[in-house]
């Protein structure tokens, strides 16, 4: 444990996770990560929730503009978090998790004082930081025994998070009588008192034990020399997945960024709940499926299957949406089905995808690189998406816009993913034969 000391190692709570049976260490990590990336998120997407309605900046919606400024600055923070994330030390998360943590919730502050369209720039600087803090929290939970259910944990808070901010923020407005440019500043203070319990906690997790470097191969922060050989070894099958996530995470932001606008066009605007209520129903199914991958000990067959859920994921929001369509399922199922395809892709790729993928090539690495590496573009792609469709395809309505996109990475992201499947078999067969 030398490798990764940190103050907390003599706190009481390290010493009793350190000897604690794996029960009681993966539900006290679960819950310390689950709660901490929660309000993190909230930080980030509650403003979401609001319409920003009568508000516009050179004939475009001031709240498509307030999305293009926050994904742009969260998407070139990616790109810095390739190098930032991959080589941060342990004894640096907890600093890290709080500085950037603050410095979003400042911006929402800043959001609410200076006056329209000069507060677009706080979007961005609220983006900026929050990018680099998945990699940070995943760095507690990856390259574990129980990987599976902790990074389980961790991702599904944002599926949770992204229907209760929003149910949060429009309580806020609605029974505090808030307004949408205050809003977002409220819910920081909501949800900040939670954010430093929770992220005392986490802090408190003792690094990898002996057995789960065994298991999972031990993790390290990796050079910029070490990052460039790691590509060159992988580059065809990493292409192929960066290009998968490129559709999901294009998918998923413009679920997420504008599902108010979806759910009023499906004639639900005026009922908040629905939004924790569908992604409840998502969250618990994400959490049972991936935590239950943590009994296959095989690295390789967990790969496999890792990319066999993805796929299944593909075709879920596929035939769902052709559902709707028929009017064989009604608005509520169709976007919980969706919801749910979309994340069996998403959320795998933000936990264990990469962590097995390590793991099965015995690769000393960090998953941070490879989240990162596949973020940076999957941000790339989400802002095309939402450029295109303001610039390219404004009078097509958000529900059909929304509809084309998912039959689209239905299928792109379906012959990608086998593609990717095959090349990875290919490659531990070719590596264990030499």
């Amino acid at each position: 444990m030398a490798s990764s000391v940190r103050t907390t190692e003599t706190s009481p709570i390290t010493r009793w996770l350190s000897t604690t049976n794996g029960a009681w260490f993966s539900i006290y990590t679960a819950l310390a990560a689950f709660g901490l990336y929660l309000c993190v998120f909230a930080l980030r997407k509650t403003f979401n929730v609001a319409l920003y309605d009568g508000y516009a900046f050179w004939g475009v919606s001031y709240k498509v503009w307030m999305v293009l400024f926050q994904v742009v600055g969260y998407m070139l923070s990616k790109f810095i978090g390739i190098k930032v994330v991959s080589e941060l030390k342990a004894s640096s998360r907890a600093k890290g998790i709080l500085l950037m943590s603050v410095l979003a919730a400042l911006s929402w502050l800043l959001f609410a004082l200076i006056p329209m369209p000069y507060n677009l720039i706080c979007l961005f600087f609220n983006g900026l930081p929050l990018g680099m803090v998945w990699g940070m929290v995943f760095g507690y939970v990856e390259g574990r025994k129980f990987t599976e259910v902790l990074g389980a944990a961790v991702s599904v808070s944002f599926i949770f998070s992204a229907g209760f901010s929003k149910t949060v923020g429009a309580y806020i407005m609605k029974s505090w009588e808030v307004s949408e440019f205050w809003m977002p500043f409220v819910a920081c203070c909501v949800f900040f008192g939670p954010l430093l319990l929770f992220l005392k906690m986490l802090d408190q997790v003792p690094p990898p034990s002996p057995e789960d470097e065994m298991l999972r191969t031990k993790r390290q922060p990796m050079t910029g020399k070490e990052r460039i050989e790691f590509t060159k070894t992988f580059l065809p099958g990493l292409i192929l997945l960066v290009l998968t996530y490129m559709l999901l995470t294009a998918f998923r932001e413009f679920r997420d960024n504008f599902s108010s606008n979806i759910w009023q066009v499906l004639g639900y605007g005026d009922k908040p709940g629905v939004f924790t209520t569908t992604e409840t129903i998502v969250t618990l199914t994400l959490l049972v499926l991936i935590g239950s991958l943590m009994v296959i000990r095989n690295n390789l067959r967990a790969m496999i299957i890792n990319h066999l859920i993805v796929l299944l994921g593909m075709i879920m929001v596929g035939v769902s949406t052709l559902a709707y369509e028929k009017q064989w399922i009604g608005p509520v199922p169709w976007m919980t089905l969706v919801g749910m395809g979309l994340y069996f892709g998403y959320i795998q790729f933000n936990s264990i995808f990469f962590d097995r993928l390590i793991a099965a090539f015995r690769y000393v690495s960090t998953v941070g690189f490879l989240i990162y590496l596949a973020d940076s573009f999957g941000y790339v792609g989400s802002v095309m998406v939402m450029l295109y469709k303001e610039f390219g395809q404004k009078e097509e309505s958000w529900l059909n816009f929304f509809i084309n996109g998912g039959y689209i990475m239905s299928v792109a992201g379906s012959i990608l993913i086998v593609l990717s499947l095959v090349y990875f078999v290919s490659k531990h067969k070719d590596l264990v034969k030499s």
